[in-house]
């Protein structure tokens, strides 16, 4: 395809959360949609070229650093590449423990890594993390840090510290992963720099989207608690979140750098500050 000028903008993930976020940043742009679910995300394609927006849609697998090299050199072919947006995960319910960790690990890392260099000078990207990661309470040293930080997406997954054995259950495994996240966007922040590019991080709190759903479906008293507790004592609504990623993005965060956004109805702070109530 021919370059044009039109700036594109990637999302990666198309859930609920991704949907919402396409729609909020896309317009005027060339949207670039990518999920592992070929018949969904053409669908979806179809349906936003309807709604007016302009939409190419590929598959993509992010535990996979070919396919997600594939995705940045897709994108660098459509034009200036202004903004990304990661949003795949999988939940504790939707997944192994082995699954969450290399979806909610893997995915982050290759698509810092892949799409460092095809990014244009002034462009921004932001990966939801989760609130989850602000309540993990492992100790890390900072050795363990700099492991996890510094570790290529290639040999991450072999790093004793993401070894399934450690975690006591597929939440525990969540958590930690998503504290992961918000760390590696911490450290790439000043790599990206160089480039003349801007990377941070969401962390939403329980959302209105088919994995908060299926997290409240399976049970999880934890995500009950958490919504009955925090100050505002409801679930996010995915376009809430988008406008959270839409701020980042923009201009009027030149001055944001490696940054963690918590955008969840205050439920870690009640979480961690229970008199205050």
């Amino acid at each position: 395809m021919a370059v044009s000028e039109r700036q594109v903008c990637v999302i990666i993930g198309m859930g609920g959360m991704g949907r919402a976020i396409a729609r909020r940043i896309g317009h005027g742009r060339t949207l670039l949609i990518a999920d592992r679910d070929e018949e969904s995300i053409e669908a979806l394609a179809v349906g936003m070229r309807e709604e007016g927006l302009l939409v190419e849609a590929t598959v993509a697998d992010v535990t996979s650093a070919r396919s997600m090299e594939q995705l940045s050199q897709l994108a660098h072919s459509l034009g200036p590449v202004a903004h990304v947006v990661h949003t795949a995960g999988l939940s504790p319910a939707q997944g192994s423990l082995a699954d969450i960790l290399a979806v909610n690990v893997l995915g982050p890392a290759h698509m810092l890594e892949t799409f460092a260099g095809v990014m244009m000078p002034g462009g921004s990207a932001v990966v939801i993390a989760s609130n989850a990661g602000h309540m993990d309470d492992r100790c890390l040293s900072p050795d363990d840090r700099t492991a996890l930080t510094g570790t290529p997406a290639a040999e991450l997954m072999h790093l004793p510290l993401l070894s399934e054995e450690r975690f006591e259950s597929s939440s525990a495994a969540y958590r930690f992963a998503k504290r992961v996240v918000q760390l590696r966007v911490q450290a790439a922040a000043v790599p990206w720099s160089t480039g003349g590019c801007r990377v941070n991080s969401v962390s939403p709190g329980v959302t209105a989207t088919p994995m908060g759903r299926s997290e409240r479906a399976a049970g999880n008293q934890n995500v009950e608690r958490l919504i009955s507790e925090s100050p505002v004592g409801r679930v996010a609504a995915a376009e809430e979140i988008a406008e959270a990623v839409a701020f980042l993005l923009s201009s009027s965060a030149s001055f944001i750098y490696g940054s963690d956004l918590l955008v969840d109805g205050g439920a870690v702070a009640a979480r961690l500050h229970p008199l205050g109530r």
